[in-house]
């Protein structure tokens, strides 16, 4: 067998990851296998006691519930999760990145209020979901009625969503809805946009406005149907308003920018035993190359660095910084406890099913995302964070309600990895997709930019990250990421609901 069939990623492992599908009794490494081992899983490399810790990475992710012999497959039948108030855990420690960006630039468009743009779109927002139908209507009646060729527009969106009533008009859940929206109204990567409510709405926009310091612009309006007088009539009003917001719009024109105006997401999903490995390490050192330039990048999805929340909170800026990381996790096991959940109930099936065991083995993956660089604050759900460098975003591990929240804090481009293969996309933000092995870049190539699972074949992670730092600046400059030349974006704004439906 060659060395290339499984990985050991730490001289501490007890486990070894296979590369490929490993058939009983061969002999890999000094191990006789006594199990079939599919590919991405985990097997034992010496004998494992019950109740003795299981180390991957050179970190605990769980307890053997049996005795584990050398060979045998380790995974949820003989494996437990630990908890993150283990002491065993271990720091990885910072890296020093030499790379030297600070020169570098990236054509996005300057807006008035200082910052940068990656894309130029048109967006019709909704403060209800009461509006949302209408929204829709109005940007699809716009975008046949006006020929955007030659013009420096990317579309015309509507961004409906489910909430905005049937919620109390004050209050964390008014607060977070709020911050959401007005986080997508002063976005860079929208040269206009037209606001559409019902009228009654909890969610009125006048108040809305007022609370965001905002006011009514040539790039910037507001309609309801109820003012209006109806469906058509409101579909009439809001073309004729998009129609009003072209001549500014397209007065923008992309030009030279320091690569410190950049706000990355980070994100991952449909994660597999790869992803810790290749894709989102490698993410990782790009994003300390950005962070080295005054670059922003959002880490978030709270319950999925659960047990791996020490590596972050001992690169924290400060011991208060390292507290508000540590206090968003004890507010998330409160609130999954509430509904008779943990946070031990991820990995989800598909996870499991490419070798992922436990929360802490997924977490300790998708923390390499942020790299090394120093973490430099908390902040809430679609807060705008006031520092530059790594930041950490509290919110929910579902794809699209995470994303939606850091474009709201202000990020205009998103990395996202995979390993199982996730189809998404976000408007108005392109989204970059990092594929962990090779099996799935050349499965679902039309979905993958870049694949990280030669890495796995020779490519060190260092390559790799410079090359997504490469392909992050081509992007932010107006190359198509296959998620966009797919047409996705239209159904991912999903903003995160914490509030009583009343």
């Amino acid at each position: 067998m060659n060395d290339r069939s499984y990985l050991v990623l730490s001289d501490d492992d007890n486990v070894a990851v296979a590369t490929q599908q490993l058939v009983a009794g061969t002999t890999v490494g000094s191990v006789e296998l006594l199990a079939n081992i599919p590919r991405g899983h985990k097997f034992a490399t010496r004998t494992i006691s019950a109740g003795d810790p299981i180390f991957k990475y050179g970190q605990i992710i769980g307890f053997a519930t049996e005795a584990i012999e050398a060979g045998n497959h380790v995974h949820g039948h003989n494996v437990r999760p630990t908890e993150s108030t283990d002491t065993r855990r271990a720091v990885i420690g910072r890296a020093t990145i030499v790379n030297n960006v600070n020169d570098r630039t990236f054509m996005g468009y300057q807006r008035a209020n200082g910052c940068w743009g990656t894309r130029n779109f048109i967006g019709v927002m909704t403060s209800v979901n009461c509006a949302g139908t209408v929204a829709k209507l109005i940007a699809d009646e716009a975008s046949k009625q006006i020929d955007l060729a030659g013009m420096p527009i990317d579309g015309i969106a509507a961004f409906p969503h489910t909430t905005g009533c049937g919620m109390s008009d004050r209050g964390s859940g008014y607060e977070l809805l709020r911050r959401t929206l007005e986080g997508y109204l002063i976005h860079p990567n929208f040269g206009g946009i037209l606001m559409v409510g019902l009228g009654c709405e909890q969610m009125q926009i006048t108040r809305l406005f007022s609370e965001c310091g905002l006011e009514q612009c040539s790039t910037l309006r507001f309609l309801t149907i109820q003012g209006e007088g109806g469906t058509r009539a409101t579909i009439d009003a809001g073309v004729r308003l998009v129609r009003e917001m072209l001549p500014c719009a397209t007065k923008a024109k992309r030009e030279p920018a320091p690569i410190g105006k950049l706000s990355v997401a980070l994100q991952c999903g449909g994660s597999d035993a790869y992803s810790g490995i290749t894709a989102n390490p490698a993410l990782g050192y790009a994003v300390d190359l950005l962070s080295s330039a005054g670059a922003n990048a959002i880490l978030t999805e709270t319950p999925e660095i659960f047990g791996a929340e020490h590596i972050l909170a001992a690169r924290a800026r400060t011991p208060e910084v390292a507290d508000k990381l540590y206090r968003k996790l004890a507010w998330w096991e409160d609130y999954t406890r509430f509904f008779g959940n943990s946070l031990n109930n991820n990995p989800s099936p598909g996870n499991k099913a490419g070798g992922l065991t436990t929360i802490m083995e997924k977490s300790l993956g998708a923390v390499a995302k942020g790299g090394t660089c120093q973490l430099e604050d908390v902040v809430e759900y679609a807060q705008r964070p006031s520092r530059k460098g790594l930041i950490f975003m509290d919110g929910p591990g579902f794809d699209p309600c995470s994303a939606t929240g850091q474009i709201a804090s202000g990020a205009n481009v998103l990395c996202f990895t995979t390993g199982r293969g996730s189809a998404f996309g976000c408007k108005p933000v392109p989204s970059i997709k990092l594929a962990s092995n090779s099996a799935l870049f050349s499965n679902m190539r039309d979905d993958m930019d870049i694949n990280c699972g030669d890495i796995v074949e020779g490519t060190s992670i260092q390559a790799k990250g410079v090359e997504i730092f490469e392909n992050i600046i081509a992007v932010a400059s107006g190359r198509k990421t296959k998620s966009e030349l797919l047409g996705y974006g239209d159904l991912e704004f999903i903003p995160w609901q914490l509030h009583a439906v009343l």
